[in-house]
């Protein structure tokens, strides 16, 4: 995952010892993060560079690493399923009622459950609440490379490397940890998945090129829909009942996987909640 922009409201919003730990959950902990980097954004058909934005304190973090840095001593309670809110005629608290029974009672409910968020369909009618799906779709390849290998492709950019093509696609290289189905859905297993990439990819430059060439037939390959939740459309306004609710990050405004947003915007998110739940907690003075 891509975190840069939302670097300072992290280290504002966690224990400097977590903060000093960054550095251990990069997918490649061995290279030092670098004050300002450029990442390339590449022609895929030509290699050569359209855009190369610097951009400050970017990192690229493991999840599974960035989740147990930053759960560490707080009370996680794993495997819950939300099934319904209910709004105490106190007018000041609010119930979670989970699957398996269980009934928590707070002062606020975070709807912070991902891009198909139950929170969200509970707030706002299921059809209202649903992502907006988008023309396009993506495959993700995740593979094992021979150190040969791995060194040619990542002297590219040890992290992250991007290139659109003229013909209509984009691809990104970066070290790492259903609606309706059509019938290519319902024909295509992993392996005409991964020949249909390849396939597609076979126009581009470096590092792609090399990268595709390298994957074996039998590569495991992700493909999914891209969509989107615009929450400034007026119709997705929901109501917070009197403050005991909210949505943030993906539960709030879902989007596509490029340049790291979902993360960073998360981070944000939770940097402003944290703002205005402090601020609404001082005391109001008066002159």
């Amino acid at each position: 995952m891509g975190l840069h922009w939302a670097v300072p409201i992290l280290k504002s919003l966690i224990p400097d010892s977590a903060s000093a730990q960054l550095q251990s959950v990069q997918v490649n902990p061995n290279t030092p993060t670098t004050p300002i980097d450029t990442l390339a954004f590449l022609n895929g058909a030509t290699g050569d560079i359209t855009n190369a934005p610097e951009i400050p304190n970017f990192h690229r973090l493991r999840r599974l690493k960035l989740r147990k840095l930053l759960s560490k001593d707080l009370d996680i309670r794993w495997n819950k399923r939300l099934k319904d809110i209910v709004f105490e005629h106190d007018g000041e608290s609010v119930t979670a009622v989970f699957k398996d029974g269980e009934h928590v009672t707070g002062r606020l409910v975070i709807g912070a459950d991902g891009a198909r968020s139950t929170v969200r369909s509970i707030l706002l009618k299921s059809e209202i609440a649903a992502s907006t799906r988008l023309p396009y779709s993506a495959t993700f390849v995740q593979a094992k490379f021979t150190s040969e290998q791995a060194l040619f492709l990542c002297c590219f950019h040890p992290l992250y490397i991007a290139a659109p093509h003229p013909d209509g696609y984009f691809a990104f290289f970066g070290l790492q940890d259903a609606p309706e189905q059509d019938e290519e859905r319902k024909t295509f297993g992993n392996k005409e998945r991964l020949a249909q990439v390849k396939k597609k990819w076979k126009g581009y430059c470096e590092p792609w090129k090399s990268a595709f060439e390298c994957v074996p037939e039998d590569q495991a390959a992700w493909y999914f829909d891209l969509t989107v939740w615009d929450p400034s459309l007026a119709e997705h306004n929901w109501d917070n009942e009197n403050g005991r609710v909210t949505l943030t990050g993906d539960a709030a405004h879902p989007t596509t996987y490029q340049r790291g947003k979902g993360l960073n915007h998360s981070i944000t998110d939770a940097g402003r909640l944290v703002e205005s739940l402090t601020t609404a907690a001082l005391p109001s003075c008066s002159n």
